[in-house]
């Protein structure tokens, strides 16, 4: 019997790639279990117990960012969030860590490394983040998304995905998703996300352009997010909704999208050919850029910033590109010619790779 413990969490963008490759790993030949390790703050805390798998938890260390009295104690609270994760590889006898970032995967590393366990790092991101910049110089195989991801000795896996995603690359779900939404298939859709928190700008840019995008014939999606403050509306061809629960419906019905550039929408929008405008989070290192750079420069994305994404925007550059189907046909075939569906096994393959 195999023993994995997965370390990961906080957002979505590290708890379902660390799911779908826990899927993976039940679903291959053979006996094996599966443990995540992650924080009770995190989203983790509920996902994971929901596909039944147990969470192990470690306290929420950020690092410092300025010197202060939690700078002075981090080094301690580290030391015993390293002990912690020891004792689990021991009582749960973990023959191998994989870590997906965040602040669950950091004590995970160097736990496995203090006790000889074999560990991998996968990095979602182009650019990656500190846990996994510093875990990969120990790993025993690393693991990136995109091509331009630049850490040491890495292997191009792509990102785990959720099975609803990979399903979507098999068969076609548009009666479902049109009927699913209340939407005319003879029209063109148009799906808008800004990811989990919502996007301000995006929000407020559809809003301003709905009329324009009705009278161009133009159905939208559009997911606002928890904390948009926009209640949910159906009105015509247009569907505001704070939260998707079917997000492979949403993806299913689209035809283009305009979205925030996280490493999940990259990858799942490439993977079912998708061409989108992504508008890249405007604030931290650039990563979201970074991310949508293989697929906008195939010609199956294209990047607007965020402070130029407005109703001006909309009217001049994106109804026009709505409306050009042999444009949209071929953006769809670009995009999902850097897709990468087998990320789940192709990681799970490296993994295992360092077992046997």
């Amino acid at each position: 019997m195999t023993r994995y413990l997965l370390a990961g969490g906080g957002t979505a963008g590290h708890v379902n790639p660390l799911l779908a490759l826990a899927d993976a790993i039940k679903d291959q030949a053979g006996e094996q279990q599966v443990w995540a390790l992650g924080t009770i703050e995190g989203l983790e805390s509920r996902l994971v117990p929901e596909r039944g798998i147990k969470l192990l938890t470690v306290d929420r260390l950020p690092m410092p960012r300025k010197l202060n009295a939690y700078a002075f104690s981090f080094p301690f609270r580290f030391a015993k969030a390293i002990r912690v994760v020891k004792q689990y590889i021991v009582d749960y006898k973990i023959d191998v860590v994989v870590g997906f970032g965040g602040y669950a995967s950091a004590p995970a590393y160097r736990a496995a490394k203090a006790l000889r366990i074999p560990y991998v790092v996968h990095e979602a991101n182009a650019l990656p983040g500190y846990a996994n910049k510093v875990g990969a110089r120990n790993a025993s195989a690393v693991a990136i998304t995109f091509s331009n991801t630049k850490l040491p000795n890495a292997k191009l896996t792509g990102l785990p995905l959720r099975e609803e995603i990979v399903e979507l690359t098999k068969t076609d779900h548009r009666f479902e998703a049109n009927q699913f939404f209340g939407l005319d298939p003879k029209l063109t859709t148009l799906l808008v996300t800004g990811g989990s928190l919502g996007a301000k700008k995006i929000n407020e840019t559809i809003e301003e352009s709905r009329t324009i995008l009705e009278a161009a014939g133009v159905q939208v999606i559009h997911i606002v997010g928890d904390r948009a403050g926009l209640a949910d509306e159906s009105v015509g061809g247009y569907r505001r909704i704070s939260y998707c629960s079917r997000m492979e419906l949403a993806i299913a019905a689209a035809d283009f999208a305009v979205a925030r550039s996280g490493a999940a929408t990259v990858s799942e929008f490439s993977a079912v050919g998708l061409p989108a405008i992504f508008v890249p989070y405007p604030v931290g290192n650039g990563e979201q850029r970074l991310n949508a750079e293989a697929v906008v420069a195939v010609g199956g994305a294209r990047i607007v910033l965020d402070e130029d994404f407005t109703p001006e925007f909309v009217s001049s550059t994106l109804i026009p590109l709505l409306s050009n189907k042999k444009v949209i046909l071929e953006m769809q075939e670009k995009s999902r010619s850097v897709g990468i569906v087998t990320g789940s096994q192709d990681l799970l393959k490296l993994v295992n790779g360092v077992l046997f």
